[in-house]
């Protein structure tokens, strides 16, 4: 094992540092010097270290040597890594600036650190190959999200949620590790390149397969697919909305690109294939029925919802489906693909969860409750119009260009287009989406509201950041090439 010193360190991971410290400083400042300001006053200063913290990390990331590494894959930088990154510090700017004008929850030190600290082991996740550092990344950002889930202390459906996705969280953590502990004792490493090429050969070990199913467990629950979802819609409903927010999009982010690594890396010699009448054992034709499980459950549970979270929170395992196609893909376009997917998919959750949060003064949660909302708050109604058409996937809107690319991935994958099954069923699952979508517009746009409901009111603060990711909505849809020439083929 190479020797690296603390320097090295140190200057590898500045950017994480930066964050880190941003978070430790708000707390501190809160729970001092703070302590007995105005919650308005509390907010702002903690929300501006944290989004200071953030802009710093990035100007080190941009900085910073094109490509480094530290040994035995433990940290890993690239140009891909380094987009990715720069997208989760973004998104974590964004939704702290959004939670300034949220219903109050107290401890407001706590709640943007905690963020923070997320956001910092999401950093840490992205830019690791070692096994060892991937699961204690996952669980230091798992145990932030549970904290974030139940952080209403006021709400029995916070700390019902909170629970619930807890124990799902503990058992999933419990699959995962066994499964990257087969993997270790299958290699006798726990470099990803160095397991893939240790596990190669022409049949796949018995234990191996054991280890694919144990780590897509795991995985599953983190990026919320079926049949490993359940927590996801108490969670989602439960948590602070705009906390629901995080989860939906920086975590999705974040997730899906280290199962990633670990399939395309650590795996890459027992890939299989999920092509109709031409199937072989491998990880492909397990994510083939867990992305069909994931759009068939979650697009027809969002038909039955009343709530507006609950139906995101279902919507977001069919999204998971998806995504999962360009896993499926196993190749550049496809990675490409999923990333400017999971990126854009991210921005549309964000504003529709900051939306919500917005809503939250006027008592609205259900979709019934937004009948007649662009009367009363046309902006709000415009930027709900384009989130939802985006995760509907109507062009000219990002989420159009996403799901077009990850089809195309997952079409070119196999010869003889092996899995045109799964992206017809994509494609019609769509349609069923575009039909629970076009019900929550119809409220909006269509129905009338109550006779004496006044105009709806929101911070500039809010409005600003709503527009701003409406406005990349709509920019990513017209020129994608903005993303994905940075993403690569």
């Amino acid at each position: 094992m190479s020797v690296v010193s603390y320097s090295d360190l140190l200057r590898f991971t500045l950017p994480e540092i930066a964050v880190m410290v941003a978070g430790l400083l708000a707390l501190t400042l809160d729970l001092t010097v703070l302590r007995r300001s105005a919650t308005k006053i509390r907010f702002g200063v903690a929300a501006l270290i944290g989004c200071v913290g953030c802009l710093v990390a990035m100007y080190g990331l941009t900085q910073a040597a094109a490509q480094y590494s530290l040994p035995d894959g433990m940290f890993v930088m690239t140009p891909l890594t380094r987009l990715v990154q720069i997208a989760l510090l973004a998104f974590t700017i964004l939704t702290v600036l959004l939670s300034t004008s949220t219903r109050v929850i107290g401890h407001i030190g706590e709640y943007v650190a905690l963020i923070l600290f997320a956001t910092v082991a999401m950093l840490f996740l992205v830019a690791t190959q070692n096994l060892l550092l991937i699961f204690v990344a996952l669980e230091f950002l798992s145990l932030s999200l549970y904290i974030l889930t139940g952080f209403d202390k006021n709400s029995r459906q916070s700390a019902e949620a909170a629970l619930k996705y807890f124990l799902f969280g503990g058992m999933s953590a419990g699959f995962l590790l066994f499964g990257l502990s087969l993997l270790y004792g299958l290699s006798g490493s726990i470099e990803l390149p160095r397991i893939a090429a240790a596990v190669s050969g022409p049949v796949l070990d018995p234990l191996l397969l054991v280890a694919i199913v144990m780590v897509t467990i795991g995985f599953g629950f983190k990026v919320a697919a079926a049949p490993f979802h359940l927590w996801a819609p108490d969670a989602y409903q439960g948590a602070p909305t705009v906390s629901a927010g995080f989860i939906a999009s920086s975590s999705k982010v974040a997730s899906f690109f280290v199962f990633g690594q670990v399939v395309t890396l650590g795996l890459a010699s027992a890939v299989g294939r999920g092509a109709f009448r031409g199937y072989e054992p491998g990880w492909v034709p397990v994510l083939c029925v867990i992305a069909a499980l994931s759009m068939v459950v979650g697009n027809f549970a969002a038909i039955a919802q009343t709530s507006v979270r609950r139906l995101l929170a279902y919507s977001a395992i069919g999204h998971a489906g998806y995504m999962l196609l360009g896993l499926i893909a196993h190749s550049p376009r496809g990675t490409s693909a999923l990333l400017y997917y999971v990126i854009t998919y991210a921005l549309a959750a964000l504003g529709a969860f900051g939306l919500l949060g917005a809503l939250e003064s006027a008592g609205i949660d259900r979709i019934a409750d937004l009948a007649g909302l662009y009367r009363r708050a046309p902006g709000l109604s415009l930027c709900m119009l384009i989130f939802l058409l985006s995760l509907a996937g109507i062009p000219p809107l990002a989420g159009f260009f996403g799901k077009f690319y990850i089809f195309a991935a997952a079409l070119e994958a196999e010869p003889h287009l092996g899995l045109l099954w799964l992206v017809l069923l994509a494609v019609a699952m769509s349609a069923v989406s575009l039909y629970y979508y076009l019900r929550v517009l119809k409220q909006v746009y269509v129905a009338d509201g109550a006779a004496d409901a006044g105009p709806i009111h929101t911070p500039l603060v809010t409005r600003l950041v709503l527009w701003v990711l409406a406005g990349l909505v709509v920019l990513l849809g017209c020129a994608p090439g903005l993303l994905l020439n940075r993403i690569g083929p």
